[in-house]
């Protein structure tokens, strides 16, 4: 059975038919081509399928798409305006914090959502806010250096 859907994905209003057990993440790699969100565990516990939903970190793998209905989803895609990289993204890169990049889209999206709600964040909060993100190559040392980079960005613009 499909179930008929609208939503706003990237800034853009999408009406669309989906079966009733098909995750958030599927329906986003499959129905839309957009593959930054990874299935890594399937269980909520590596933060690789992180999207942000009205503005706050999700694990896609484990939201119905059909609980999407009326809300806003947030993908690494739509981060960027055309080749204008949204600020994280560009100190992970300037600060040397991705290799493999398995991770690295939805280590951005958790903490795009975690500096839109706390900008001025100390280290410890940092560090707990990306604790539910693995990464296997990096050790976290430059990805913290990253996100801190934005964050005394942050406290100079205010």
């Amino acid at each position: 059975m499909k179930h008929e859907i609208y939503f706003t994905l990237n800034h853009e209003k999408i009406l669309h038919e989906v079966k009733a057990n098909k995750t958030l993440l599927q329906m986003l790699r499959e129905d839309f081509d957009l593959t930054g969100a990874k299935e890594g565990c399937g269980q909520g516990e590596c933060g690789a399928c992180t999207v942000l939903l009205n503005g706050k970190p999700i694990n896609s793998c484990l939201v119905l798409a059909v609980e999407v209905d009326g809300k806003e989803i947030t993908t690494i895609e739509g981060l960027s305006e055309g080749i204008n990289l949204d600020e994280l993204q560009k100190s992970f890169i300037t600060n040397g914090a991705l290799q493999c990049g398995y991770c690295t889209p939805g280590m951005i999206m958790t903490a795009k959502g975690f500096l839109n709600a706390n900008p001025t964040p100390t280290l410890e909060e940092i560090k707990v806010a990306i604790s539910g993100n693995l990464c296997r190559c990096t050790g976290y040392k430059r990805i913290i250096e990253a996100i801190i980079e934005v964050a005394e960005e942050n406290q100079s613009k205010d």
